[in-house]
């Protein structure tokens, strides 16, 4: 059994080192895409695999999960777009709440429905404050959660979601703009944000550079989330990680 995974986040985030995860979309890979990526996600350190998608509508979450395991000792998260997207063979699940929108299902009513499959599948749970930012291009998120993402330029509406979701309990704060978002969450969002709470805090959605994921960490983030960019060009990851993981740490008290 691997130590907590909540508890490497927590610890990473006290010694001030940043992550890097790579988001695998169950739908867009297969046996050897997948064989590659994990290739290179060992060379480059990869801290984290996050698999799942909005809809996955293939059935090759577990073969994947299964692939990782036998290839690699990358811990894998599940990153659920539904509650039917949940499998044993991960270590952990992110358990998200859409605590940026006002609709009821994703906040608590698909929970209700999951919590006996959930709590049956052995996995570390991890309750997670997930928040869409507005990142300049329609997303499958905003469009099957029919809620708005808080826009791009609202820094305080960002922090106080982001600070009533950690006082609800919220073990993780995730800021998403989306899969093929046009513009990243801005620096000025995550720095207002991370300031505010004390849980570690994930970014994903439009990073498509290693200085924009440099430049986030430095702003606050401590978990550099890429999908798509990487899913266009696999070579990235090393270049993604390294730009991560060289952010000078801050040790916090």
């Amino acid at each position: 059994m691997l130590k907590s995974i909540y508890h490497s986040f927590t610890e990473r985030k006290r010694l001030g080192k940043k992550s890097f995860a790579v988001l695998i979309d169950p739908d867009k890979v297969n046996d050897h895409s997948m064989v590659n990526l994990i290739d290179l996600a060992v060379d480059a350190q990869v801290d984290y695999l996050l698999v799942g998608g909005s809809l996955v509508i293939s059935d090759y979450l577990d073969e994947c999960l299964q692939l990782i395991k036998r290839n690699c000792n990358i811990p894998t998260i599940l990153f659920p777009g539904s509650p039917t997207q949940v499998s044993k063979y991960a270590d952990a699940l992110l358990y998200l709440s859409l605590i940026s929108g006002r609709n009821a299902e994703l906040l608590i009513g698909q929970h209700v429905v999951s919590a006996p499959v959930v709590k049956k599948s052995g996995l570390q749970i991890m309750p997670t404050g997930y928040m869409v930012i507005d990142g300049g291009a329609p997303t499958t998120v905003s469009y099957i959660s029919n809620a708005s993402p808080i826009p791009a330029d609202k820094n305080e509406i960002a922090m106080c979601t982001a600070l009533a979701g950690e006082m609800l309990g919220m073990q993780l704060i995730y800021m998403d703009a989306g899969s093929g978002a046009k513009r990243p969450i801005s620096e000025s969002m995550i720095e207002k944000v991370a300031q505010s709470i004390s849980v570690p805090l994930i970014i994903g959605g439009g990073i498509t550079e290693p200085e924009k994921a440099y430049l986030n960490c430095k702003a606050g983030a401590d978990v550099i989330v890429v999908g798509n960019a990487i899913e266009k060009d696999a070579s990235l990851i090393k270049e993604m990680a390294a730009a991560v993981h060289s952010v000078p740490a801050k040790v916090k008290a």
